[in-house]
């Protein structure tokens, strides 16, 4: 007995030698030569459901390889933690070619001999921005035609085990483990690895990367590719560097490729808008000097001998003009002749950005061969959840088939019940909004008390005037309020679009866009249009003020406008959102991964398997790309609505679209599991809201001009109101500002105190004196001004408008090149299928074959001659 134990202390011992010389680092299996194309992990845990998932499990891989695919079990023993079990899948040659012929994937037949591009003269200059040949463009570019397993010598096979690329193999896979059945569970054949991930059967399936990210597989058929993305792509460092998108859509799949494609494209145009931006911007700050208004209140002879009326009641004291001095001098960065311009610019440059992206998504849609792409079968099937709870059945006009239908009374309620809780929310964003209104509103006369009474403030009462720090502390305010809501809201849309049981994933992924959207929109966006359109409009005047909720009187701007204060909102509300979506895009997954791994770090190396390395990394739902797409286009809204009233903000948002670029890419390669392969080409419904948004953007940018900003009232002063040739902007503090009799203050407006007498107060208003017939009602130069606000409205809105059709008409949406490239190729392609099928049947004609396929051949060379004809 002794003698056995020591024998099996031995042969434990040399297993764990063995083991130590042995790499578990592999993507293949352990006889080195099947590749591992997806894994299964599930954790063996003896609770109620036990026999339940072991009989599920058993069926579904009996299934799996009833289908062809072949299974190796790693036990739990062999795992980190001792408690997973891992199934690795190699799909053979046999089911590659019959799933590739099902899902119509295109394969290499004949190496391209189109011509590439004309050199460009700029290459030499774009040289430090270009990334090598090899990592650009990793496989030759070649004539492809759909898979069909009775014409395989006529593919460029040299190697069936490199034949379909990783990424193809995993979709592969995939599909056939998205429709595989494990039995019958209630009267229902149940099937799916979505089912039996959701049910808790298995608790991972995802395909393997082809290397650790930070060095190359020692295994030399292995091509690394990721460590090549990280290297070149996914490292700060490269921020300059173009993407390898083919490289991308190589090892992601097309999905992922047109997004790092558009994010790319976007940037890159946003290079132009941060530049004019820039250009505005100096000149407001090299202009500031020229300001005639600006200097009219800082002047202590006019801005210091105005007395302005209280800014709240009661509490508030009678104040000098030039105390605004600073801020009106700040207000002229963004409120000058260059505001106009940029703002017609911006309605063009969104014009261009789009039609120029149809343009370069046409041309991946060829290098690509998504030209014939529809919709992928696995995004149009019926979504398991939509089975399994829509118990009625009808018959499919198109397949004949019975297919589970939703009833239209139950689709009905749901909707109803859905667009209830999509208003709900929605009023709970307007009603918070409110609250931060009632904030502003009853803190603003704290601030003002406390900045005259505290000495330590006086030095920076200048720039901290109390309307600035009412307007930062409300935006920060509102900012957390955005992003609590924002947590809550994105659960409650998954919630509700799961209860409308949509039939498709497609329509799935389409319904809960436009709910997050919608809400998104109105949370970010609701408290710039209050500050752009509502603050400042609807004031009345001294005596007959106009209050919220017959409480808190409604806010007023500043002398020098309310433009200042939506640039602070814009740029607490954008750079807030900025910084912590890239915080939480890239400190929390690593920090997630890092705990998950603390305890491997531990061990050799060489015992920390791929498929359990992939397994402790986060995973990369099928709302991932969601989610980037939202928030860059939600970026997209902040700046093209709100433009106008900030010329830096494409230049913000191209910095942090560099950072962007870099974080995704890191993120996604380092830090998430590999994504399964998907299909897509174009960027699918934001491209239709993308469209909405620059519709909407050239009216909102026209009414900020027109009634947020002071240009028009300016403009109007200068050539209709103007006295003084020689200066003519000179007076036209004096002309804005309207007077008011103390003594006609009600007692609920009047200031506790007028230690200095005063008789009147002016405040910003164009209303007659209360020494006129007319007392206190508005002048004629106030309806001048509103007209004229109303015609640049119209009058900028069609010449916009006009200039943004006539360019979309003049450039088409697929540029010629690549028309003729595509006509091109399907002739090629057609050609050399039909030489091919020519040759089939001179073979067949050699052999003796009967006179039907004298027919079949006389057809075929008919068919050629028609195609070279067309």
């Amino acid at each position: 007995q002794q003698t056995g134990r020591r024998y099996n202390l031995f042969l434990k011992r040399r297993l764990r030698i063995d083991k130590r010389h042995e790499s578990k680092d592999s993507i293949f299996f352990r006889d080195g030569v099947r590749r591992i194309d997806f894994v299964l992990s599930y954790v063996d845990d003896l609770n109620k459901e036990w026999e339940k998932k072991l009989e599920r499990r058993k069926e579904f891989e009996s299934n799996l390889q009833k289908a062809g695919l072949e299974l190796e079990t790693e036990d739990k023993k062999e795992s980190e933690d001792g408690k997973i079990y891992f199934v690795k899948i190699h799909a053979p040659w046999e089911v590659l070619i019959t799933y590739a012929e099902v899902l119509n994937i295109k394969v290499p037949i004949r190496e391209n001999d189109i011509p590439s591009r004309v050199e460009n003269p700029l290459d030499c200059v774009l040289t430090p921005f270009r990334l090598p040949e090899r990592v650009m463009h990793p496989e030759p570019d070649y004539f492809t035609a759909p898979f069909s397993k009775d014409k395989q010598e006529l593919y460029l096979i040299n190697d069936e085990s490199t034949f379909f690329s990783p990424s193809m193999r995993n979709r592969i896979v995939y599909y056939i483990l998205t429709r595989c059945p494990y039995g019958t569970e209630e009267g229902k054949k149940k099937f799916g690895i979505k089912r039996l991930l959701n049910n808790g059967t298995y608790s991972a399936a995802y395909p393997l990367h082809d290397c650790q990210y930070w060095k190359k597989a020692s295994d030399p058929n292995c091509d690394s590719e990721r460590y090549t993305l990280y290297m070149e792509w996914a490292r700060f460092l490269r921020f300059y560097k173009e993407q390898p998108l083919d490289l991308i859509r190589k090892y992601y799949g097309e999905k992922i490729g047109i997004y790092f494609a558009w994010l790319g494209f976007y940037t890159e145009m946003l290079f132009l808008a941060a530049v004019v931006g820039l250009i505005c911007f100096l000149y407001g700050l090299f202009t500031m000097d020229e300001n005639m208004s600006s200097k009219e209140i800082c002047d202590p002879a006019i801005g210091g001998e105005i007395i302005m009326c209280p800014l709240c009641d009661r509490d508030c004291d009678y104040w000098k003009l030039n105390t605004t001095c600073a801020s009106s001098e700040y207000s002229h960065l963004f409120d000058n002749v260059a505001t106009l311009f940029f703002a017609i610019f911006m309605g063009i440059w969104v014009t261009l950005f789009l039609e120029f992206w149809k343009r370069r998504q046409a041309r991946l849609k060829y290098e690509w061969d998504l030209v014939d792409f529809e919709e992928e079968q696995q995004q149009l099937q019926l979504r398991p959840e939509y089975e399994a709870k829509c118990t009625q059945k009808k018959k499919n006009p198109v397949t004949q088939e019975m297919e589970p239908y939703l009833p239209l009374t139950s689709q009905a309620v749901r909707f109803c019940i859905s667009g209830t809780t999509v208003l709900f929310w929605v009023s709970l964003i307007i009603a918070s909004m409110i609250a931060v209104i009632v904030y502003r509103l009853a803190v603003y006369a704290a601030f003002a008390s406390l900045m005259e009474n505290t000495q330590t403030l006086e030095p920076i009462s200048g720039l901290l005037t109390p309307q600035l720090a009412t307007s930062v502390t409300a935006s920060c305010l509102n900012f957390v309020i955005i992003m609590i809501l924002n947590f809550l809201y994105e659960r409650i849309a998954i919630w509700i679009t799961d209860m409308e049981i949509p039939r498709t994933h497609l329509e799935y992924e389409n319904r809960l866009t436009m709910k997050m959207f919608l809400f998104q929109f109105v949370n970010y966006y609701s408290s710039c249009f209050y500050v752009a359109f509502f603050k400042g409009k609807f004031v009345g005047y001294p005596g007959a003020y106009t209050y919220m909720f017959n409480r808190w009187r409604n806010e007023e701007c500043d002398p020098a406008g309310c433009l200042i204060e939506l640039t602070t909102q814009l740029t607490i509300v954008m750079a807030g959102k900025q910084i912590w979506g890239n915080i939480q895009e890239a400190i929390v997954p690593w920090i997630c991964n890092w705990w998950g791994r603390r305890k491997a770090r531990s061990n050799p190396e060489n015992l920390y398997s791929r498929w359990e390395q992939d397994h402790d990394l986060q995973i990369f739902g099928a709302l991932g790309l969601f989610y980037e797409y939202l928030e860059m286009v939600i970026q997209f809204g902040f700046i093209t609505l709100f433009v106008a009233s900030f010329p830096l903000a494409p230049l913000l948002a191209l910095m942090n679209n560099i950072l962007e670029i870099r974080v995704d890419s890191w993120k996604l390669t380092t830090q998430y599991r590999r994504p399964v392969a998907a299909k897509a080409h174009s960027i699918g419904v934001w491209q239709e809201i993308l469209n909405g948004m620059a519709i909407l953007s050239v009216v909102t940018n026209a009414f900020i001009v027109a009634f947020t900003s002071d240009m028009i009232p300016r403009l109007v002063y200068y050539y209709a109101y103007s006295t003084n040739d020689a200066s003519p902007m000179s007076g036209y503090i004096n002309n804005s500002l309207s007077v008011f009799q103390i003594a006609d203050f009600p007692t609920r407006n009047k200031p506790k105190m007028n230690p200095d007498n005063f008789v009147i107060c002016r405040y910003r208003d164009y209303r007659y004196p209360p020494d006129h017939e007319r007392k206190y009602l508005h002048t004629m130069q106030f309806w001048h001004i509103l007209a004229a606000k109303m015609a640049f409205i119209i009058i900028m809105e069609h010449v916009v408008f006009i200039v943004k059709f006539f360019v979309a008409w003049m450039i088409p949406d697929v540029p010629a090149d690549v028309k003729a490239k595509i006509k091109r190729e399907k002739y090629l392609t057609q050609k050399i299928l039909h030489e091919y099928e020519l040759e089939k049947l001179k073979e067949k004609l050699c052999r003796g074959d009967t006179q039907a396929t004298e027919k079949e051949f006389i057809a075929t060379e008919g068919k050629v001659e028609l195609s070279r004809a067309m």
